[in-house]
């Protein structure tokens, strides 16, 4: 957990109360010394992040990472990610068709094609029953410390049916929740259960959100809140069950793939 007591206060039937804040800072993402992105961020399971970022952004596989370190500077973290060679010469290949870093999101995406990029069919095999979808909503609730200290973070969390809730991670970025998650399944050693789980997200979901999704390879999404036409349609096209706005399976919109839910 990553929060900081602020002198802010808040007023609470005539009394003030001291708030604790969310931390946020700016995270640069680096890979064999040259910068891929400066975004804002919760600077706690960074090494997470980083496996999650390198894979989903189409970087790095988890295998060809030689080494992260992040590294506490004036204006926020240098998260240095090593690449092996082959991994290596495949950046700087990436970096002279790119413009440069942008923020979270599509990050170092010059075109529309590569924004809207195919995905190819993601394989895996999971089924949500309706009790199934209340506990996974229900534990990734109970699981977010961070939020309950602060109020002001996004989660992901990765849910089994009857093994219950893997991981979870928190972020005051929801790309950096998912990311962070991706991460921590790698390096947990549930990158087997990936095709047998599905995804909690408590934000919006967006296409990117949906493109990271099918990278990792979880068939299966649930988000508390809605998701946009593009995300709609990429999780269509790459096969991959959608339910949201599911507080609970009674209120729960199934918009993609619905023969991976049993409700």
């Amino acid at each position: 957990m990553s929060s900081i007591p602020a002198p802010a206060r808040r007023i609470s039937d005539g009394a003030e109360i001291e708030v604790t804040l969310a931390e946020e800072t700016a995270l640069a993402v680096t890979y064999d010394g040259s910068t891929q992105a400066v975004l804002m961020g919760t600077p706690a399971d960074l090494e997470d992040f980083a496996y999650g970022f390198s894979l989903t952004e189409g970087i790095a596989r988890p295998e060809e990472i030689d080494a992260v370190t992040p590294e506490r500077v004036a204006q926020g973290v240098d998260l240095r990610i090593w690449l092996k060679p082959e991994a290596g010469q495949r950046f700087i290949a990436r970096r002279r068709r790119t413009l440069g870093p942008v923020g979270c999101g599509l990050c170092g995406v010059e075109t529309l094609s590569a924004a809207m990029r195919e995905l190819g069919p993601v394989r895996g095999t999971c089924v949500l029953t309706a009790k199934d979808l209340d506990r996974a909503v229900a534990a990734t609730d109970a699981g977010q410390a961070l939020r309950d200290a602060t109020g002001a973070t996004h989660a992901a969390g990765f849910y089994v049916p009857g093994q219950g809730l893997i991981a979870l991670r928190e972020d005051v970025g929801r790309h950096n929740a998912l990311d962070k998650l991706a991460g921590a399944l790698i390096r947990g050693g549930h990158a087997g259960l990936i095709g047998a789980g599905a995804v909690i997200l408590t934000s919006r979901v967006s296409v990117d959100l949906v493109q990271k999704v099918a990278t990792l390879g979880a068939p299966v999404m649930v988000a508390l809140a809605a998701p946009s036409s593009a995300a709609v349609a990429a999780a269509e096209q790459a096969g991959i069950g959608l339910a949201a706005r599911a507080r609970s399976a009674s209120q729960g919109e199934i918009h993609a793939n619905a023969a991976r839910f049993a409700l």
